[in-house]
């Protein structure tokens, strides 16, 4: 049976991973210090003899006894609001951690797939984003810290791989969504669906225009379990092209949630991007890959989801911002 160490593995994506390795047959090790996951999302794993869970944070010293055959390095605070919050850990997991986790693989001759993001592009210059463009990103500006430390860790893992000859994957993530997610993290989708379902004002920063584009959690779980199968050691963009403004994105919760907010509008904060949108070329030549998941049926099991969370979740860290 393989082994496989998935860091970050109690978070929304973490956990998906969890589970289709799971599925896969693996012995599934999740490392988590939960400062943004949660056991929730793991505890139907918790009982399983080929799971197991360390409650560790994985900017310090990394110890897995025994033989490993792939490490995914997912841990790190995702949303703005959290890494606004908590800047340094923020940048201490896309730095340290990722060389104690390098530092095993090398010492296990495990392969390993780094979690990068959409947001090495900053606010981009290029649209779509492919791989090759390097991005306009403000190093000190309030987003810095989750930009530079995944622009880092690209170039520490890329470091490993062509110094130590370790075997290494980086995916570049857009914008995804599903269940796990947290209702309040204010991100844009779980924003307007937590607004709705209390009742609130839709609340939109800017005047709307800005563009995001949503890829559904299973889709991307294919795309990261191809490219870490494969022979592909370059950044590779998984995401889903399909691209709509936050504007018509709030109106198309309104329409699924049958609600009858308002939507308001406030300043948009620095350096949020103001299009985002993944060219999959690459994905799609090298991995086969392309997102089937439409985004019309996966806000219906999202919002699905959310609406089966206990009432006291509406309100459990509820958050007007909205990225």
């Amino acid at each position: 049976m393989k082994k496989i160490l998935i860091t970050g593995g109690a978070g929304f994506l973490g956990s998906h991973l969890c589970d289709r390795f799971i599925k896969e047959g693996y012995h599934v090790i999740a490392m988590d210090n939960l400062i943004t996951g949660s056991m929730s999302n793991i505890e139907h794993l918790m009982s399983l003899e080929n799971f197991e869970f360390y409650h560790h944070d994985v900017s310090k010293h990394i110890h897995v006894p025994g033989e490993l055959d792939y490490i995914l390095h997912f841990a790190s605070p995702a949303s703005p609001i959290d890494y606004l919050k908590i800047p340094i850990p923020t940048l201490k997991v896309g730095s340290l951690g990722t060389h104690n986790c390098l530092g095993l693989a090398l010492a296990k001759g495990a392969r390993m797939l780094i979690a990068s993001t959409s947001e090495v592009y900053g606010d981009p210059l290029v649209h779509p984003q492919t791989e090759d463009y390097w991005g306009n990103v403000n190093p000190v500006g309030p987003r810095g810290v989750y930009d530079e430390a995944k622009r880092f860790q690209e170039a520490m893992t890329m470091a490993y791989h062509t110094f130590h000859g370790v075997e290494t994957r980086i995916i570049r993530i857009f914008n995804t969504y599903g269940p796990r997610m947290r209702l309040n993290d204010g991100r844009a989708l779980p924003a307007f669906i937590g607004q709705a379902l209390r009742g609130e004002d839709i609340t939109i920063f800017g005047d709307g225009s800005q563009t995001r584009s949503f890829c559904y959690v299973s889709d991307l779980v294919e795309g990261i379990h191809r490219l870490l199968m494969s022979d592909y050691v370059k950044p590779i963009n998984i995401g889903n092209p399909d691209e709509i403004s936050i504007l018509d994105f709030a109106q198309e919760i309104i329409a699924l949630t049958g609600t009858n907010q308002k939507v308001v509008f406030h300043d948009l904060p620095k350096d949020d991007p103001k299009q985002r949108k993944p060219d999959i070329s690459r994905a799609q030549d090298i991995l086969g890959w392309e997102p089937k998941v439409g985004r019309a049926e996966g806000l219906k099991i999202t919002y699905d989801y959310f609406k089966s969370l206990p009432e006291e979740d509406l309100y459990k860290y509820a958050h007007p911002r909205e990225f």
